[in-house]
């Protein structure tokens, strides 16, 4: 990149592709597990989202960290609103994972 600085004429400073590809080699995601993983611990579901389209982006994160069910139950749980917490202690502990989300499904439609 240095090297750059002393030539004007590069492709890389005339050329927006050329730009681009340059920079995501020198900046781009080291560890896409580990950013999965930390997608994950951040994400939250606003009240004023539906879960069906919270669960599209959710599941995305998910693949790319390979975890088991039960971790991503417990992830789910913790990026849920609490208004559909409230209403989850109300109602039946889900056996699975598949369970817990078709439930949620019906809370928040």
């Amino acid at each position: 990149m240095v090297l750059l600085w002393f030539n004007l004429n590069s492709l890389v400073l005339s050329n927006w592709q050329a730009f681009a590809q340059e920079f995501l080699s020198k900046f781009d995601v080291f560890d896409t597990i580990a950013e999965a993983k930390e997608n994950l611990f951040n994400f939250w579901m606003h009240n004023d989202k539906r879960f069906i389209t919270f669960i599209v982006h959710f599941k995305k994160e998910a693949y790319e960290t390979s975890w088991s069910h039960n971790t991503l139950w417990s992830a789910l749980c913790c990026t849920l609103p609490q208004c559909i917490k409230d209403i989850l202690c109300l109602a039946l502990k889900q056996p699975n994972y598949n369970g817990y989300k078709a439930l949620v499904t019906q809370i928040n439609q």
